[in-house]
């Protein structure tokens, strides 16, 4: 298997040029996960919860609806599918890597994609709010020498986004593999300490057990799912300003 740029295997190599890779696959994975968890959730709903997944269905739905609105205003409740789609689709990809996959947010590709739809949307509502003669005219303001300046600017808040998200998870697979490697070598030195190298016993890497699970809970769940609910967040407070709506 060869390497792509962005760190994930290319699985399939197919006519014309197109490859597939561990991030797409992984993608697609977590996707119909996601799909299927709430197709579960919301069977055979009735006015009256009268059963557990209901209740989780409802709550999940009323949190992600009250976090909306307590950050964009009732204005944006229509915005609650986003919001919960895109937190769902980020924290589940960044803890795939706790499966041993290739978590889909380590790949620039994918948080550049996320943030070029979330850019585009805020973009959509800078013209709706101000108009497009407006929106262009913004970027020469205050002066018109600052317009290269503020197109810069401009396309800062999608990079910013992508580059946020991809560094902090990245980070985390790097640090771990670091760990892993370390914990190899520090076991094959505490082996030869105590006279047991070479013997059957030095096969098994005795501090890698245990120790690197520890590591992951801070890699893997807490800074993945932080960094889900940061670019939501970005998110929600970007389409806000861009719409001009006032706390």
């Amino acid at each position: 298997m060869s390497i792509d740029i962005s760190g994930a295997k290319i699985l399939f190599e197919l006519p014309l040029g197109i490859t597939i890779t561990e991030t797409q696959v992984n993608s697609w994975i977590v996707m119909i996960v996601i799909t299927l968890v709430c197709i579960w959730l919301t069977r055979g709903l009735k006015v009256r919860p009268e059963s557990k997944r209901q209740v989780v269905a409802e709550y999940i739905v009323k949190t992600v609806k009250k976090l909306v609105s307590d950050n964009m205003s009732e204005r944006f409740g229509f915005f609650a599918p986003f919001i919960g789609a895109a937190l769902s689709l980020s924290a589940l990809s960044s803890l795939s890597g706790l499966l041993t996959m290739f978590p889909p947010t380590a790949d620039l590709n994918t948080t550049l994609g996320w943030s070029l739809v979330v850019f585009v949307i805020i973009t959509y509502y800078k013209i709706k709010t101000d108009g497009m003669w407006n929106y262009l005219k913004g970027y020469t303001k205050p002066v018109f020498i600052l317009t290269p300046i503020n197109i810069i600017g401009e396309i800062a808040t999608p990079l910013s986004m992508a580059f946020r998200h991809f560094g902090n998870i990245v980070s985390g697979v790097v640090v771990s593999a670091l760990i892993y490697s370390a914990l190899a070598a520090a076991s094959g030195v505490l082996y030869g300490a105590l006279g047991l190298s070479g013997t059957f016993i030095s096969d098994i890497m005795v501090l890698q057990i245990g120790l690197p699970a520890i590591f992951s809970i801070y890699f893997d769940v807490f800074s993945g799912c932080l960094q889900a609910f940061i670019f939501s967040m970005l998110t929600m407070v970007y389409v806000k300003m861009g719409a001009g709506v006032e706390d």
